[in-house]
């Protein structure tokens, strides 16, 4: 059964909370007093992170020759993210929710989500302004406020928990995206991805589940998400591959096993053909990048 993590916790050991981030749909921080235990928790790729910082330097890399400047930063971390969060002790709020949480009925409205969190690739970032952080703290503050109850109603932050996604939505979209079948289409097309992508990367096969033809399906993903079906199969097996070498022990040959590839050669050669390196090139890339700047995004 899944349970709300208790707010009034504010200390626990590494096993505890491994146990209750299995258990629990939301899990709200100060950054702070955030555990590192958390940061490093296997049970992280489960949930959709929002980290919200506030009047701080962003964490991500700027284009070349920009300069790094304080500010409100919110990064939208989806679930079986590559990027994790190096380290806490920043101003600011980590908000991690699993999709259960969501309302599965409003399928635009999950669609949405998927697209602010960027589901198929690693985060996405708004720079928001001071007027517009104020705007969604009120919103934030009710959900912080109801989860901190002992007697805390899931019903309740449920409601909240939409009403402060759709207000980031807002802010990144400024206007809705427009219902239509197919937005459905594209949010079983989603669902069915991330169920079956690791044993079936046959276009064919999700387009018979959606009772439209290969073509159709690939027109509608191309429409609203700009890449061909097959491209979005490809797109989630290299950011497991990703995930798996930053996150894992697993050897480059046991991960190719893992993602059913089972000529560890292929697997390196497809690596390289969507990333332009070769998995071993990319994980000295990633070693590098974390020694370096331990505050970033990695």
């Amino acid at each position: 059964m899944l349970i709300l993590l208790p707010g009034g916790k504010n200390y626990m050991t590494e096993a505890i909370l491994s146990q209750e981030l299995n258990q629990t749909l939301i899990y709200i921080r100060n950054l702070g007093n955030c555990p590192p235990s958390y940061l490093n928790d296997p049970s992280r790729k489960d949930f959709f992170e929002v980290v919200w910082l506030k009047n701080e330097y962003p964490l991500h890399a700027l284009p070349e020759g920009g300069e790094p400047v304080k500010g409100h930063w919110i990064y939208l971390l989806p679930p079986y993210r590559v990027h994790q969060l190096n380290k806490a002790g920043k101003k600011g709020v980590l908000l991690s929710f699993k999709r259960e949480l969501l309302d599965e009925d409003a399928k635009e409205f999950i669609l949405d989500v998927f697209k602010i969190f960027n589901i198929q690739g690693e985060y996405s970032c708004l720079g928001v302004s001071k007027e517009l952080s104020d705007q969604l703290c009120k919103v934030y503050d009710l959900l912080e406020e109801e989860y901190q109850k002992n007697e805390h109603s899931i019903l309740i932050i449920q409601a909240l928990l939409k009403a402060f996604l759709l207000n980031i939505i807002r802010i990144k979209e400024h206007e809705f995206t427009s219902q239509d079948i197919n937005q459905k289409r594209v949010y079983e097309f989603m669902l069915l991805l991330e169920e079956n992508y690791l044993h079936t990367r046959d276009i064919e096969f999700y387009a018979d589940k959606i009772g439209i033809s290969s073509k159709r399906l690939n027109q509608v993903l191309k429409e609203k998400l700009q890449k061909t079906g097959m491209q979005l199969i490809h797109d989630r097996v290299i950011l497991q591959a990703k995930r798996q070498i930053i996150h894992s022990e697993n050897t480059i040959k046991e991960i190719a096993y893992l993602l059913e590839f089972n000529d560890p050669p292929y697997f390196t050669r497809f690596f390289k053909q969507h990333t332009g390196q070769t998995p071993d090139e990319f994980k000295k890339q990633v070693q590098v990048h974390i020694a370096s700047k331990a505050n970033t995004l990695v």
